[in-house]
């Protein structure tokens, strides 16, 4: 599995809130797609917080997962 946390600046990159975050500040993620992967991060911590680099491949395998 490819999955780490990212130390390069993520900052160009476009985010989406997940259409699950409540809008009363709760469970709230957000995600951003690269070039070779998926980034995910916490939309909760000012200033975007730790970003985890997720590989396309184990993405796809876990929005499968978590749609069935």
């Amino acid at each position: 599995m490819s999955v780490e946390q990212v130390s390069e600046n993520v900052s160009g990159l476009h985010w989406f809130k997940s259409s699950y975050s409540g809008s009363g500040g709760g469970d709230c993620v957000e995600v951003a797609t690269g070039l070779d992967a998926v980034h995910v991060r916490d939309s909760k911590i000012v200033g975007g917080g730790p970003v985890l680099r997720v590989g396309r491949n184990e993405w796809a395998a876990f929005v499968r997962l978590t749609v069935e």
